[in-house]
């Protein structure tokens, strides 16, 4: 798929982000890298590529968890707290996706957007979000390698290797802290107006 796609150049990073985000995972960030460092004139075109087609290719896990993830979570909670719940997500959505899809592998950025699925997430928003995001990382990625050349991209990558641990448990803490606030501003009651079946429920 590289041998076939490399040459075709911005088009070539845009269908691999695609792939990368739709299905089967690539290492975009080495080949966006590797575009740059090839060609350091078009870096912000080759980002800007890159993020589309990521957000192009997100869209597929949106809408699987559009589709099948509201009957997965009416099993288990009634209608009525399921609009409360999708209605308390919509407040913190936009940057629920753009930071993830800010940050490098392995940041899980697929399960984020099967959520905004599953929380009717208004598509051109989930769009912008990850367009954003992804813009943000690989411009990043891109402006190191122009001016510092691959070799300093290569050395990050080596001391990812070797610090792989404690990077993963830094990554696994900020995970573990967004999902407890997300869940908190979803699943906490007492952060929003109860609902009248919940009233309901409560004794005289």
């Amino acid at each position: 798929m590289l041998l076939v796609l490399k040459p075709l150049g911005v088009w070539g990073v845009c269908a691999l982000a695609i792939v990368d985000s739709s299905s089967i995972p690539m290492p975009i960030d080495a080949i966006v890298i590797g575009y740059v460092a090839a060609d350091h004139g078009k870096f912000v075109i080759y980002a800007f590529m890159a993020a589309l087609g990521s957000a192009i290719g997100s869209l597929v896990p949106y809408y699987v968890g559009r589709a099948g993830g509201e009957l997965f979570l009416l099993k288990r909670v009634n209608r009525e707290r399921y609009e409360k719940l999708r209605d308390r997500f919509e407040k913190q959505e936009f940057l629920a996706i753009m930071v993830p899809a800010m940050m490098p592998p392995p940041m899980p950025v697929k399960l984020f957007e099967f959520a905004a699925g599953v929380f009717e997430m208004k598509p051109v928003w989930f769009f912008s979000a990850i367009f954003i995001g992804k813009f943000f990382r690989f411009l990043l990625w891109a402006a190191i390698t122009v001016f510092y050349g691959p070799t300093i991209v290569q050395t990050i990558g080596h001391a990812f290797h070797v610090h792989l641990g404690l990077i993963l448990a830094g990554a696994g803490a900020i995970i573990i802290v967004i999902a407890l606030f997300v869940t908190r501003k979803i699943f906490d009651r007492r952060s929003g107006t109860p609902l009248p079946i919940e009233d309901a429920d409560r004794p005289a």
